[in-house]
């Protein structure tokens, strides 16, 4: 075979299997790749996971690793240019937005457990939290126990209130549990005194009493009403090609320098927009979780 033979037989070939690369995308990579645009779901009151800022833009920990999954799907579909759309979602939303294709990843602080994944998937674990509650420290409650009899207050859709309800039931604690619709609402009524406590992941409790009017006021409990428990950021089901993608990009942000100065940016330093610091240190285990990467939702693996 002549040089000018082999170098057209090479092109072909070459050429064919782009062809045959480009056919083969599937899911939500297809699904951006036709359309330049990958959808983010962002919740406005995770501090300081997802959250609005005084410009209400969506900022936050676990928005910037959404926006290094981004830089990897347009990366890994050769795009000059992919537009990012920001779409809000709530607790009760985002599992709903993301079957049903209108986001295509969810970045908030949303816990990866087995009854979620029959529905969504999650990539590496960015953060792990347990449930515990918040209340006014005038009203010396620190122990579940204490909780008998009392109002307390959760979100709708969330795995803390299941475990509220749970813990109602198998304590026999008489308690009244209330449903707000956010964040803002559950702690308006902690600080008004309609629920003497507000159960929720523990870092978002620091990060509402960082945030509040009187710090010094508010405890959280030593009790917790779960064990170790993952965030993930929620992609699809059943699209193993995306999260792939997902997957790698998370695992070399989280192995290296820029991931635990990430973390710090977001844990130990103050944020934005009014400079609250949640002075909330990387543990052993969120350290051990960084440098190897799981995607587990079952709390022993950490």
């Amino acid at each position: 075979m002549s040089r000018m033979s082999w170098l057209i037989v090479s092109t072909i070939v070459m050429l064919g299997s782009h062809v045959v690369e480009a056919e083969e995308l599937t899911g939500t990579l297809k699904k951006v790749k036709d359309s330049g645009e990958i959808a983010v779901g962002y919740r406005d009151a995770s501090i300081p996971f997802s959250y609005l800022d005084g410009d209400q833009k969506p900022v936050g920990f676990a928005m910037d690793i959404c926006y290094k999954i981004t830089d990897a799907v347009k990366a890994e579909l050769k795009l000059s240019e992919l537009k990012v759309k920001l779409v809000p979602v709530t607790a009760s939303t985002r599992i709903p937005l993301m079957a049903n294709g209108t986001i295509d990843l969810e970045c908030g602080s949303t816990t990866n457990n087995a009854e979620r994944q029959k529905q969504v998937w999650f990539t590496n674990t960015h953060f792990l939290t347990a449930t515990r509650f918040a209340s006014k420290k005038s009203a010396k409650i620190d122990k579940i126990d204490d909780l008998k009899g009392k109002t307390v207050v959760s979100i709708p859709g969330s795995t803390n209130i299941i475990q509220t309800l749970e813990a109602n039931n198998s304590r026999n604690l008489g308690m009244t549990v209330l449903q707000a619709k956010d964040h803002g609402e559950a702690w308006l009524m902690v600080e008004n005194g309609r629920a003497a406590a507000y159960v929720m992941d523990d870092v978002l409790l620091a990060s509402l009493i960082a945030s509040s009017k009187e710090p010094g006021a508010y405890r959280i409990s030593s009790d917790t009403l779960s064990r170790p428990e993952p965030y993930g950021i929620m992609v699809r089901k059943d699209d193993p090609a995306f999260k792939k993608v997902a997957d790698a990009a998370t695992t070399k942000l989280y192995t290296s320098p820029e991931g635990k100065a990430l973390y710090e940016k977001w844990f130990t330093k103050p944020i934005p927009p009014r400079g609250i610091n949640l002075n909330f240190p990387m543990d052993a285990t969120m350290s051990k979780n960084m440098a190897h990467p799981s995607d587990s939702s079952d709390p022993a693996m950490y």
